[in-house]
Parts: structure tokens; C-alpha cells; sequence
């Protein structure tokens, strides 16, 4: 019964296929059918090409090698490079911080005809908003950094 089933599922896709039919009207609309067309003319198509995947490339055999030692302080460099500017990132992430607090800690203030006290609260916005942008760099800047050294362990 599988075998039977196998083979009926194998001559399936055959049935998919369909003729493609082309007629041109007098004022030169071209119409496509699957049923024949008065006037029309059945349309031979060529299957498609398949392409094989192209092979992996190889490095040709005369391209320099770089030997296990040479590879291997390479990425010792690479690694403390990036161990330095972790921590000039996180230094001034701490001072961009810093900065931040400040500017909160003293907002914008002025007088009312009255005498009263009042918050700029657009001038405190133009004074914290470029502060927290900075910090927001330095973050993801630190992120980055993580990952990159994360990818050398």
C-alpha cells in the first residue's frame, strides 16, 4: 500500500503543469490564458535552468599563512586594545554621569513678576538632554565593547 501511495505522490507534481496560451486583440492588448484562446497561439516554455551551489572557495596554495604563534599575539594585541578602551569607555561613562547629576541637581530657576521661584523647564530640558545622550553613547559604546571581547575568550 506505501508503495502504491509512494508512487501515486511521485506522478503528482506531473499533474501541476498547465499550457499557457497567448492571443493579441486588434488593438494590441495581449491576453494570457491556461484554455485555449480564439486567435491564440500556445506558448513553448523552456524549463529553467538549475544551477549546482557554487563550490567553496579555496585561498589559493600560494596565498602567506599566518602561523599559530603569530595568530596568537595578534589577538593578545587585539584583546588588550580593547581591554584599554573598555576602561577609558567606563571612565567616561562615570564623568558623563557625573555631569548628569549635576545638571539635575541644580535645575533652572527664575523670578515671577510676583517674587516667586519658578523652573526653566525648557532651559533644564536643553541642559540635560545632550548630558543624557552622552551617557546613553558611553553605554552602548561599553556594550559593544563587552561583546567584542566576549567574541575573543
Amino acid at each position: 500500500m506505501k508503495r502504491h501511495l509512494f508512487a501515486l505522490l511521485c506522478v503528482f507534481p506531473m499533474s501541476a503543469q498547465a499550457e499557457i496560451y497567448k492571443a493579441v486583440d486588434a488593438e494590441g492588448h495581449v491576453t494570457y490564458s491556461s484554455t485555449p484562446i480564439k486567435g491564440g497561439k500556445k506558448i513553448i516554455l523552456e524549463p529553467l535552468p538549475t544551477m549546482m551551489p557554487p563550490g567553496k572557495a579555496r585561498a589559493p596554495d600560494s596565498f602567506p599563512r599566518v602561523d599559530g604563534e603569530t595568530q596568537k599575539n595578534r589577538d593578545d594585541t587585539r584583546f588588550m586594545i580593547l581591554q584599554n578602551e573598555l576602561a577609558a569607555e567606563e571612565k567616561l561613562l562615570g564623568e558623563a554621569r557625573q555631569k548628569l547629576q549635576e545638571a539635575e541637581a541644580n535645575p533652572e530657576v527664575f523670578r515671577g513678576q510676583d517674587g516667586k521661584t519658578y523652573r526653566d523647564v525648557a532651559k533644564y530640558d536643553e541642559k540635560t538632554k545632550p548630558l543624557q545622550a552622552e551617557v546613553d553613547l558611553h553605554q552602548r559604546n561599553i556594550a559593544a565593547l563587552r561583546t567584542e571581547l566576549s567574541k575573543l575568550k
